[in-house]
């Protein structure tokens, strides 16, 4: 191995990463923010909304990722609508992940005991008042361990948006190794990278799941 690649192409593949930590978290946080919607859609009583809410996490959860960021990249640009790789990566990323943590809310709702609901109706309070303030504080903490291997998948599944031509680190390795023919050393950054931003963000979590946990 040489190891001189390694030095000079570090800070490089080290940017990329940084690319790939923004892109994770905005994905994200637009998916929490999506998939805590859709979660109202599937727990509702109007069986138009469940079915709208079913079908989303249906098709984003059944499809592959990389055909859906194809489809946005790619199969946009046929009816006129063209996007920035990055933005279609954040588009793409976040209606795949808003799926699975809808499944992760609506789980964790659905896990508090009906008497919540009860004793919250009894106090005179609507479903919404019930939902912010009675159920969704007592569901979070069940939703961590479950978000944090969201939030660690989708930093691997941020690789996939090195084929729209979006220079993450993935992106950033493969075009390193075209031009120096290092396969072994450039990917091997690359994944030494993956695994360390797994490890501090796995690590993170489990500091706040053991947090709150004991509160």
């Amino acid at each position: 191995m040489d190891i001189s690649i390694i030095k000079n192409f570090f800070p490089v593949l080290l940017k990329g990463s940084l690319i790939t930590v923004e892109l994770t978290f905005i994905s994200m946080i637009l998916g929490s923010i999506l998939g805590l919607l859709i979660t109202f859609t599937k727990i509702s009583k109007n069986n138009v909304f469940k079915a709208i809410g079913s079908f989303y996490t249906w098709f984003f959860r059944g499809t592959p990722l990389l055909m859906q960021l194809f489809v946005i990249y790619y199969g946009l640009p046929q009816i006129g609508i063209k996007l920035e790789p990055f933005t279609a990566a954040v588009i793409g990323l976040t209606l795949n992940i808003s799926a699975y943590i809808a499944e992760v809310i609506r789980g964790a709702i659905e896990s508090i005991d009906k008497c919540q609901w009860e004793a919250a109706a009894t106090e005179g309070m609507n479903y919404w008042q019930t939902v912010f303030i009675i159920i969704l504080p007592q569901s979070y903490k069940r939703m961590i361990p479950s978000m944090t291997n969201e939030f660690i998948a989708l930093i691997k599944d941020t690789s996939l948006v090195s084929t729209i031509a979006m220079v993450d680190l993935m992106r950033t390795a493969q075009q390193m190794v075209s031009t120096t023919f290092k396969p072994l050393e450039i990917f091997f950054i690359a994944a030494i990278l993956y695994l360390t931003m797994t490890t501090v963000f796995t690590t993170v979590f489990k500091y706040v799941e053991a947090k709150v946990s004991y509160e």
